[in-house]
C-alpha cells in the first residue's frame, strides 16, 4: 500500500478539483498547488501551499516555469527504499511527494478553433505538466497519478477506506492511464506540427505517425457476436463520426458506425439535396432532389427497396415530417441528418429502436479533406489522403463520336460521385438523379455490369453508367449496351482503350474519360 500525505495539483480541466481537493483536505493530506488551480482551491477555503512558496522559487517566464525544479521533480521521483536516494533527499531537504493530480493545457480544443493561429497553439503545449506526469508514472511504485476527473471519486473512496492509502495495483492502473494520456497528447502536437511543416516541403507523410485517440465506448460487439469491441475518437480532429449526436434509439453497434460513415460520406458528395440508403457499406440507393427531402428519399428507395430492409439513412438537409412519414414506414437501422424537425421527431421516435443521430453538417463537408485514410493490416497501417476528387465538364476527355447530352452530362456527374464510395469492382447505373443498378465489390468488372443491371429495379434504357476503374475489355461496354445504356464514365487508360471506344462508338454511346480512378478497397 502507498501511504499518501503529500499532493501536488495542477489542472488545466478544474472539474470536480475544489471537492476532490477537499477530500484529501479532510484526509489530512497536505496540498502544493500551482496558479490559478491553488486560487481556486485557497478560495474554497482549503489550506494550499503555492508552488513558489514550496520551491522557494518563483513562477516565471509567463507560467512556461513553475513546477521544473528538483524540489519536485526529487520529490516525485525518489525511490523510497532506496538508501542512496534517502540520503539524497535528506541531504537537499527534498520532501516527498506521493500523490500528482495533472491535467493538461489545452491544446486539442485550442487547435480545432477555426481562428487558431500557430502562435496561440505554441502557448498551449504543456511541458510541466507532462513531465510531472510520466515522473509520477514512472514511480508508481510509490507516487499514485491522476489525470482524468472521472477518477477523482474512486481515488478519493479508496483513500478513506484505507486510511489514505492506495493499493499498488490502483497505483500501477493510474500509471498506464497516465502514459496513455501524455502519449495521445504528444500525438496530438506531432500531427498537428506535421501538416505545417509538409506546405514547405514535398513529404506530406511523416516520417513517424503517431495517432492519439480516446475511447467514447465500448460495443456490445464487432462485426460478429463472438469479436469484442470499442469505438474511439482520433485526437485533434473535428467534425467526423465521432462527433455525432444520438438523439434516440439503441445503443450503435460496430456494423452502424462503419455504414453510418459509408451514408455519410455520399451525401458529403452533394450541394443540393441528397439521401443515401446504405446496406454494408454500399449505397443501394441514392437520389438528389431539387423539390424535398421525401422527393429524394423516394427516389433513393425506388432503386432498390428489398435490400433497403435494415438499411442506414443519410440525409444531407433537416429530416421534416413529410420525409419522416415515408421513412417511418421502412425498418431502417439508423438515419444520421443536419437535424431533425420536432414533427419528424415525433414521428420517428415511436419506433423504439431506430437510431436517431445529428452531425455538424457543413463542418464535416470542410474537414474531411484533412482528416487521413487509415487502414489497419496485420502488423501496421496503410494511411493515404482521403479521396474527395471532384470533376467538372471541364476537365474530362470524351474519345467517342457521339458527345453526351446535356442530360446525360448530368447523370453522368451524379453517377461519378456515386461510384466513388461503392466497393470495387464498382458500376453504377443512373439517370440524372436517382441510382438505378448498382454492381459491387466483384473481382470481374463485367459482372458488375451484370449484376447492376439484374439488381435494377427501375428501367435500364437511356441511362448512364459509371466504372471506378477503366475497362480492361470491351465486354463491359457490351453488356451496357444490351442494358440501354446511352453514356459511360471512367477513367480510361487501359492497353485496350481504343477496342471500349469502338465498342461505344458501334453501339452509339457517349463517352467521357475522366483520368481519375476511384477504388474503394
Amino acid at each position: 500500500m502507498i501511504k499518501v500525505k503529500r499532493a501536488l495539483i495542477s489542472v488545466s480541466d478544474k472539474t470536480g478539483i475544489v471537492e476532490f481537493a477537499k477530500g484529501l483536505n479532510e484526509l489530512g493530506i497536505e496540498i502544493i498547488s500551482t496558479g490559478g488551480t491553488a486560487k481556486k482551491i485557497n478560495e474554497s477555503g482549503i489550506d494550499v501551499i503555492e508552488i513558489s512558496d514550496f520551491t522557494g522559487f518563483p513562477e516565471m517566464l509567463s507560467g512556461r516555469v513553475k513546477t521544473l525544479h528538483p524540489y519536485v521533480h526529487g520529490g516525485i521521483l525518489a525511490l523510497r527504499d532506496d538508501e542512496k536516494h534517502k540520503k539524497e533527499v535528506e541531504e537537499h531537504q527534498i520532501k516527498y511527494i506521493d500523490m500528482v493530480i495533472v491535467n493538461l493545457y489545452p491544446f486539442e480544443s485550442t487547435i480545432t478553433k477555426e481562428d487558431c493561429k500557430l502562435s496561440e497553439a505554441v502557448e498551449n503545449i504543456d511541458i510541466g505538466g507532462p513531465t510531472m506526469i510520466r515522473s509520477a508514472a514512472k514511480n508508481h511504485k510509490y507516487v499514485a497519478v491522476v489525470v482524468n476527473p472521472a477518477d477523482y471519486e474512486s481515488v478519493l473512496e479508496e483513500l478513506k477506506q484505507n486510511n489514505g492509502e492506495l493499493s499498488e495495483r490502483t497505483c500501477f492502473d493510474l500509471a498506464a492511464k497516465a502514459f496513455s494520456h501524455t502519449a495521445r497528447y504528444d500525438c496530438v502536437i506531432s500531427n498537428y506540427f506535421n501538416p505545417q511543416k509538409s506546405t514547405a516541403s514535398e513529404e506530406v507523410f511523416a516520417e513517424e505517425f503517431g495517432i492519439g485517440v480516446e475511447k467514447i465506448q465500448n460495443l456490445r460487439y464487432g462485426e460478429n457476436p463472438h469479436q469484442k469491441a470499442a469505438f474511439y475518437r482520433v485526437s485533434g480532429e473535428k467534425g467526423g463520426i465521432a462527433d455525432i449526436r444520438q438523439l434516440h434509439g439503441k445503443e450503435l453497434s460496430f456494423n452502424n458506425i462503419v455504414d453510418v460513415d459509408g451514408a455519410l460520406a455520399v451525401v458529403l458528395e452533394f450541394d443540393e439535396i441528397a439521401v443515401a440508403i446504405i446496406k454494408h457499406t454500399n449505397p443501394c440507393g441514392a437520389a438528389v432532389s431539387k423539390v424535398s427531402v421525401k422527393d429524394a428519399y423516394m427516389k433513393a428507395l425506388a432503386t432498390d427497396p428489398v435490400s433497403a430492409f435494415g438499411s442506414i439513412i443519410a440525409v444531407n438537409r433537416e429530416v421534416d415530417g413529410d420525409a419522416a412519414e415515408e421513412i417511418s414506414k421502412l425498418f431502417v437501422e439508423a438515419i444520421i441528418a443536419p437535424s431533425f424537425s420536432e414533427e419528424a421527431l415525433k414521428i420517428l421516435t415511436k419506433k423504439k429502436n431506430i437510431r436517431l443521430l445529428t452531425i455538424d453538417y457543413d463542418r464535416a463537408k470542410k474537414e474531411r479533406a484533412s482528416m487521413p485514410d487509415i487502414k489497419r493490416v496485420l502488423g501496421g497501417l496503410v494511411i493515404q489522403e482521403r479521396d474527395v476528387h471532384q470533376i467538372d465538364r471541364n476537365n474530362v476527355k470524351i474519345p467517342t463520336k457521339r458527345q453526351p447530352t446535356n442530360d446525360e452530362f448530368e447523370g453522368l456527374m451524379f453517377a461519378w460521385k456515386i461510384v466513388k464510395n461503392v466497393k470495387s469492382n464498382a458500376i453504377v447505373f443512373t439517370n440524372k438523379e436517382q441510382t438505378v443498378g448498382v454492381g459491387a465489390g466483384q473481382m470481374s468488372r463485367v459482372d458488375s455490369v451484370k449484376i447492376a443491371r439484374m439488381k435494377a429495379n427501375l428501367p435500364t434504357k437511356g441511362c448512364v453508367m459509371a466504372s471506378d476503374a477503366f475497362f480492361p475489355f470491351r465486354d463491359g461496354i457490351d453488356a451496357a449496351a444490351e442494358a440501354g445504356i446511352t453514356a459511360v464514365i471512367q477513367p480510361g487508360g487501359s492497353v485496350r482503350d481504343e477496342e471500349v471506344i469502338k465498342a461505344c462508338d458501334e453501339h452509339d454511346i457517349a463517352m467521357v474519360f475522366t483520368g481519375i480512378r476511384h477504388f474503394k478497397h
